[in-house]
């Protein structure tokens, strides 16, 4: 039988005057008084005038508080209970809430099956007091999670999967207890309610291995700083209800353990390596009693690329390993096995069928494999074969496991982004039986330091993620509420800057944030490095190889042109040229000059929105200008791609029929395109630095640091090409 936690709130309808507000609830729970925390401060920065009640199991009372919390330990008051029918939770799932009027309209009344969703009603009401100024105006409403797992991803910075500076820069801020405490509060203020954090090898930072101790390089000192580390941050995340996992690549080892005891540091299939792991899961899950789960990611150090392993010895190895050292620890956790070039989804089934978990384990599979910022059409995933999706992973539907699409964000770290439109589509199209959740995150940034931004006095917040607040604000509460509306997120602008603001800015935001979708959804893409939408970085995936210049990272007119499609429903250049020079209906297919008159129009509304901001900015200064210089960045880069595609339209034309005048378009545009990218210049320049970039070891020396400036060369390069483009009859 499902056991519910009863949270009821009680509170005076405006026009009811009390002297203060009391708070009563059980401090059991933690999240709860995470919370009424929360509620507590604001309610006293508006100026009421508020006291808290430990509620106990036998604590009775005599009145009514303006706010009580009851738990399904507790002796339910019989003031309240009159209040209750039996059937009051059938509607409300786990992590939801209903609030409803009672006592007459005079008291509020909220129900929610367990702490999380208790946690949520509050933080509701915290919101209520924040932007509004006042609680009393809450809806009646029932509000059930729209996705179950809403989950973050957070590569560390030590033993990281991308090595380089652009990750090492965040080593000390992420060893900041004061830094996770301020990204776990953003956590449930929007909702998310698991922290993953990855890196290739996580035990020798979190235990001394009882049978292998020379596997972790530090000292005694060193590794019990590190374990209050751990302890500390998942007794943090738990007390915010937030579910911790932590995600480890698979066959490998530190490069002590490596030393110490004769073995490869990856892809060492070794019994000894099989029983250091084994060993080290359940030693983790035992010393880490607040740690909720564990998870493995396959391929990469299991001879991908050579001496491979048969998908079904990459499985039996995580079940001699990770699967038995789960078994063997002393506690149940949860189990996450990422799907990555898997090969045979049915072998992947059949290790967990066996393994018997009393929880559906996570399957996490990336959305349009490494750019999720793209089409919401699911088009490929990391398992895609031959042209196809590999759909033996949700067919037949899978009875011990649940799907968890990974939305990756490899294309935008510097810029601010949000477009909720995009993330209703995406659930709205993609919440299936199987799948229950998403995750949202990077491989290879970093949302601690911020090292991009100049110490400019537009920079008014500490760390990357407080910068990025839309991007995990309209992801969060949409995963959570997927009816949340345009109208909060407006709101949360208006408490910002002011009223006047939010409509409008929300707007901006939507329209420039088109921008990376629409190259994501033009230019396919696989892995990491294959784009990078902000600054218009590829690495060559087009099957005309020879028009990729291998010195350069930027995407040439050439490689433009000669690209596949993400999206199934856009044309490719040549493939629409094509269809033009046959005189064929392109219909019902978005052509390159549907996508640019579209990306143009976003554009040009955008400037004029900041155009009428502009005066706000004296009132509000800070971040707002730095947002609405982000905003017209966003913007000349959607004229950039405009022009650009018009201009590869005109290129490809006259290559193909000879016609002189289409290359003096395509020379014109080519020129647009400077001019648009030297706007893009003027308004990144004074304000980002030239940054290191997760890509940068893979263009080595010509590509260390990363800025609009730097490759305004390869812009001009552009019209070079246009103009040595000869007719060549192609066909």
């Amino acid at each position: 039988m499902k056991r519910f936690l009863l949270c009821l709130m009680i509170i005076p309808l405006t026009g009811i005057l009390f002297s203060q507000i009391t708070i009563a609830y059980n401090t059991e729970f933690e999240p709860i008084v995470h919370s009424v925390n929360y509620l507590r401060q604001e309610l006293v920065l508006v100026g009421e005038k508020v006291q808290t009640l430990h509620l106990g199991n036998n604590q009775k009372l005599t009145s009514i508080p303006s706010i009580i919390v009851l738990t399904e330990k507790d002796n339910i008051p019989e003031i309240i209970a009159n209040n209750l029918k039996k059937d009051d939770f059938e509607s409300i799932e786990d992590e939801g809430f209903e609030m409803r009027w009672i006592n007459n309209g005079n008291s509020l009344l909220v129900l929610a099956p367990d702490e999380v969703g208790a946690q949520y009603a509050i933080m509701d009401l915290v919101d209520l007091v924040k932007i509004d100024g006042n609680y009393r105006s809450v809806p009646i409403k029932i509000n059930n999670p729209s996705c179950e797992y809403r989950i973050i991803k957070f590569n560390l910075p030590w033993s990281p999967y991308r090595s380089g500076e652009a990750t090492f820069v965040h080593t000390h801020t992420v060893r900041d207890l004061k830094f996770w405490e301020k990204f776990l509060d953003m956590m449930v203020e929007n909702r998310f309610n698991v922290l993953s954090l990855w890196n290739n090898h996580p035990f020798p930072y979190m235990i001394r291995s009882k049978n292998f101790p020379g596997a972790s390089p530090l000292n005694d000192r060193e590794m019990e700083e590190w374990k209050t580390f751990w302890r500390k941050l998942f007794r943090m995340a738990k007390q915010r209800g937030i579910q911790t996992f932590i995600v480890n690549w698979n066959i490998v080892v530190s490069p002590a353990f490596a030393e110490k005891y004769g073995a490869s540091q990856y892809n060492d299939r070794s019994d000894l390596v099989k029983r250091y792991t084994r060993e080290s899961v359940t030693q983790l899950i035992n010393e880490y009693e607040d740690l909720t789960g564990i998870g493995v990611t396959l391929a990469d150090w299991m001879g991908t690329f050579n001496d491979s392993m048969t998908p079904e010895e990459r499985e039996e190895w995580i079940e001699e390993t990770f699967i038995r050292g789960i078994e063997n620890a002393y506690r149940e956790v949860k189990f996450l096995h990422r799907s990555v070039l898997a090969g045979n989804p049915e072998a992947m089934r059949n290790i967990i069928d066996r393994a018997g978990f009393k929880e559906p384990v996570l399957v996490e599979i990336k959305f349009n494999w490494s750019h999720g910022h793209s089409t919401p059409v699911l088009s490929i995933t990391h398992d895609y074969h031959s042209g196809e999706l590999d759909q033996r992973f949700w067919i037949p539907t899978p009875e011990n496991y649940k799907i968890q699409w990974m939305i990756r964000n490899e294309d935008f770290f510097i810029l601010r982004w949000g477009q909720p439109d995009f993330i209703r589509e995406h659930i709205k199209l993609n919440r299936k039986e199987y799948a229950n959740g998403y995750f949202i995150g990077s491989e290879g940034y970093i949302p601690a330091s911020d090292y991009s931004h100049l110490p400019t006095s537009d920079k008014t917040w500490q760390y990357a993620f407080e910068k990025q607040w839309l991007f995990y604000k309209v992801w969060g509460r949409l995963l959570y509420d997927i009816d949340t509306p345009d109208t909060y997120f407006a709101s949360v602008f208006n408490k910002r800057y002011g009223p006047g603001t939010g409509t409008n800015l929300l707007q901006a935001y939507k329209l420039a944030s088109n921008m990376p979708l629409r190259l994501a959804s033009f230019h396919k893409s696989t892995w990491d490095y294959t784009l990078y939408s902000e600054g218009f970085l590829s690495a060559a995936q087009s099957s005309q190889t020879d028009f990729f210049d291998k010195s350069s990272a930027f995407i040439s007119i050439d490689e433009f042109i000669y690209h596949e499609t993400l999206d199934p429903t856009m044309l490719s250049i040549p493939d629409y040229i094509e269809l033009m020079i046959k005189k064929e209906s392109v219909s019902p297919r978005i052509t390159p000059l549907d996508l640019a008159s579209a990306s143009e129009n976003d554009s040009r509304q955008v400037l004029n929105i900041i155009e009428y901001l502009k005066p706000f900015v004296n009132d509000y200064s800070g971040s707002l200008n730095s947002e609405l210089q982000d905003l017209a960045t966003w913007s000349y880069l959607g004229l950039y791609l405009a022009d650009k595609l018009r201009a590869g339209v005109a290129l490809e034309n006259y290559r193909r029929t000879g016609d002189n005048s289409k290359k003096t378009e395509a020379l014109e545009l080519l020129e647009k395109c400077l001019k648009h990218w030297d706007n893009v210049i003027i308004f990144t320049k004074d304000r980002y630095a030239p940054t290191p970039h997760v890509s940068t070891e893979r263009w080595g020396d010509n590509f260390r640091e990363f800025s609009w400036e730097l490759f305004r060369p390869q812009v001009i390069r552009d019209i070079v090409i246009a103009k040595e483009s000869v007719y060549n009859k192609m066909k």
